[in-house]
């Protein structure tokens, strides 16, 4: 331990002894004053070299501090101001080994020029309309040795800017390299490259969002905040903007400025209206009326006016946008609504630094002390994670309504699977139910009339028949039965080819039987289809007639029968039944239900697409069916 303090001690000596390589001499300010030229900014734009900055100003010159704002001297003054810093330097004499010195200006309003003593150092793109916009781009300038003297130097700033637009020089630092280099650095990272940063950010999370806008329409907070971002994208651009391209002049820039801030205002009310879904119709005419007027003001109002009219409608939709962050705060407690709490939070920390950057806008040159471009890249990064998690949380439920629709299409699947079974079920009987129907009707139309027919006979014969006639009738019964089995389903009978053909067997079979009961028949048939009918509606429209003359032989106690079978057009078929029997009641029929033929013929003609009518009196009945055919 003695050893190890013993070689810090002489460490320490040694160091202590050896001579600086660069002598480290400070800098001292001596006075900074400023004058105005009598000339304008249409001016020629640089004053040679071999003429002394300040000929030709006509005013004495007067102490300023910097930075500064020309209009608290001069307030209608646009054009030129000369700003004249003399210095010297701390270890006057020799100047050889001395560290270079350097100087940094954070900024010019509008643009400038930078002589130390008679030589040049820097000059601005443009000192003439449209001028040069360097009033917030920090500048590093070494100092050549060869430039300064050895008492006092002098460093002359021209600046060439316009009333309306806070014209006038940032603060100024001249010192040793290293030093002003680690200032430029700072300033440039304040003044520049957050903005840059913030800028990037901006447009990246407008562009996402305008993409998930134009995809979900409905979700109008993704489309302002979109459009919200493209504004502030555009103010940034102007500020970064270091000439006034496209513009034609320095006031035009500034308009566009202005313009882009208040669309930008009132897109970020129209968000937070959204997001918070409030629904405030006179707060929202009342700002588009507002930023129409800001619109027409700032497009319509002459130059002169211009520093008049833009501070007024810029700290408007400053003030507005305070209202609208304070209004949600109260809005997100009222809801309690986790993302609304999130957002005022947000909004919170967004007033609190525009209040902090408000009163150094008011300081004039202080742009490298505010907050809002360091704080505007965290709010866009804050701003993009609260959206995504709600389209994150939007697609959450999204797929749990799909999960429980999928569910609940599962389940309604399976109860339908279940009602088709039943129904199904059901169909068979009452297809079954049906087809027993309809050999019931069958039977009792075909069979039935057969052997109502046999039976009358055999009451009705003078003597007793032999074996042969009585087996001759139930020949025809074994028939009529064939004919019901084989005639079940006529879905491939043929249809005959005129209606004769289709009326002989029903004439044969029933002149027979009505010759041998001593009724006369009349028999008129149309000779040809005019529209054939089906082969169902040819079977029921027999089983329809078959019952009539059936009924006809068992009630009527006719003695005359006409069956007339005619086509009065197309698309129809008539099939008419008159007898001159003792006839009946036929509402009181209907009325009572118990007439099996009555009803087996309404249901037979309802299946067929056939109209049935039944007029009867004491002169006899008629039955008319009338068969809708399709037209070919």
């Amino acid at each position: 331990m003695l050893g190890l303090a013993v070689l810090l001690v002489w460490v320490t000596w040694i160091t202590s002894t050896v001579p600086a390589s660069r002598q480290d001499c400070t800098v001292r300010l001596l006075s900074v004053s400023a004058a105005r030229a009598e000339t304008g900014i249409a001016a020629s734009p640089a004053t040679p070299a071999a003429t002394h900055p300040y000929a030709g100003l006509q005013r004495q010159w007067e102490p300023v501090t910097l930075p500064d704002t020309w209009t608290q001297r001069w307030p209608d003054h646009d054009g030129t101001v000369w700003y004249r810093i003399q210095w010297e330097r701390g270890c006057p004499g020799e100047t050889t080994g001395i560290q270079p010195l350097a100087l940094s200006v954070r900024g010019f309003s509008m643009a400038g020029e930078v002589f130390i003593n008679d030589d040049l150092l820097w000059r601005d793109a443009s000192l003439v309309e449209p001028l040069s916009r360097s009033w917030n781009i920090p500048y590093f300038f070494p100092l050549p040795q060869s430039a300064l003297k050895p008492g006092i130097n002098t460093v002359w700033l021209r600046v060439v800017g316009l009333a309306s637009l806070t014209p006038g020089v940032g603060a100024l630092k001249l010192g040793s390299m290293h030093e002003v280099m680690q200032q430029h650095d700072n300033d440039m990272w304040r003044q520049r490259l957050v903005h840059l940063i913030s800028a990037g950010m901006t447009g990246t999370a407008g562009c996402l969002f305008m993409v998930v806008w134009c995809l979900r329409r409905k979700e109008r907070a993704y489309g302002w905040y979109a459009a919200m971002s493209m504004c502030w994208l555009a103010y940034i651009s102007t500020i970064l903007a270091t000439s006034p391209w496209p513009f034609p002049d320095t006031l035009a820039v500034s308009r566009a400025n202005i313009l882009a801030f208040v669309l930008y205002a009132l897109c970020f009310c129209m968000f937070t209206f959204r997001f918070g879904q409030q629904k405030l119709v006179r707060t929202e005419k009342t700002l588009w009326t507002l930023a129409g007027l800001s619109f027409a003001l700032l497009i319509l109002t002459p130059d002169a006016y211009a520093g008049r009219v833009f501070a007024p409608i810029w700290l408007l939709f400053v003030a507005i946008i305070f209202a609208t962050c304070v209004q949600f705060q109260w809005h997100a407690w009222r809801t309690r609504n986790s993302q609304h709490l999130l957002l005022a939070l947000c909004w919170l920390s967004l007033l609190v630094v525009g209040i902090h950057d408000l009163t150094i806008v008011f300081n004039g040159w202080s742009a490298h002390e505010s907050l809002l471009p360091v704080t505007s890249s965290v709010t866009t990064v804050f701003m993009s994670l609260l959206l995504g998690g709600r389209l994150v949380a939007g697609t959450r439920r999204i797929e749990r309504f799909n999960r429980e629709l999928s569910d609940a299409v599962t389940q309604a699947r399976t109860e339908l699977a279940q009602v088709l079974t039943r129904e199904h079920r059901q169909a068979l009987q009452n297809a079954k139910l049906q087809e027993r129907l309809e050999i019931s009707h069958d039977l009792h139309d075909g069979l039935g009339g057969n052997l109502t027919r046999s039976m009358a006979l055999m009451e009705l014969a003078p003597q007793r028949m032999s074996n042969e006639r009585v087996l001759s009738l139930l020949k025809v019964l074994r028939d009529d039965l064939r004919q019901v089995i084989d005639q079940g389903s006529s879905a491939g009978v043929a249809v005959p080819e005129t209606p004769v053909q289709w009326a002989a067997p029903l004439r044969h079979r029933f002149t027979r039987i009505l010759d041998e009961m001593r009724v006369v028949t009349e028999w008129h048939i149309a000779p040809h289809w005019l529209d054939k009918p089906t082969a169902l509606q040819c079977l029921g429209l027999t089983r329809l007639v078959e019952e009539a003359l059936s009924n006809a032989i068992k009630h009527s106690r006719a003695l005359h029968v006409r069956i007339e079978c005619t086509q009065p057009k197309r698309g129809a078929f008539l099939v008419c039944i008159k007898d001159d029997g003792v006839g009946f009641d036929v509402e009181a029929v209907r009325r009572a239900g118990l007439s099996v033929g009555m009803r087996s013929m309404a249901a037979r003609a309802t299946r067929i697409g056939a109209t049935l009518t039944v007029t009867s009196g004491p002169t006899g009945t008629v039955l008319a069916v009338m068969l809708a055919l399709q037209s070919t």
